[in-house]
């Protein structure tokens, strides 16, 4: 009996121990993929591809959002353009249509914890919000 004990001792830490390295890497991918974003839209805006910078950060995301791979904070994807400007209604549908375009990329966004999507402006008080899994093309 004192060495089931210990086998179950074992397993419950063996079982902690994978969980950490996973939290970790998923936290690795999550730097990963926003470091990525940053660095094509920095580069689309220099090379006159987008007509304003962005950058993405994570926020704390919106809690009627939440799905079964949401993180349980930060589970909030950030854009925020840098216009100089407040940007209409329909320049940030636009922006967030382009992101929803891209299956893979809602799909990674997904599996690493996000489950909103902002994107708002560096001037003003206006954004948008979308709920990232009503956006996933599955079986499409």
């Amino acid at each position: 009996m004192i060495s089931g004990t210990n086998q179950t001792k074992t397993t419950m830490f063996e079982n902690w121990y994978l969980k950490i390295v996973e939290w970790f890497s998923d936290l690795s991918d999550r730097r990963k993929l926003i470091d990525d974003f940053n660095r094509s839209a920095r580069e689309a805006w220099v090379n006159g591809v987008a007509p304003v910078n962005m950058k993405a950060s994570v926020s704390r995301g919106y809690s009627p959002y939440k799905h079964q791979y949401s993180k349980w904070m930060a589970s909030g994807f950030r854009i925020t353009a840098y216009a100089g400007m407040q940007l209409s209604k329909s320049q940030i549908l636009l922006i967030g249509s382009a992101i929803f375009h891209n299956d893979v990329l809602v799909r990674r966004m997904v599996v690493l914890g996000w489950d909103t999507l902002e994107i708002q402006c560096d001037i003003g008080d206006y954004g948008c919000r979308w709920q990232l899994s009503d956006y996933l093309a599955i079986g499409q």
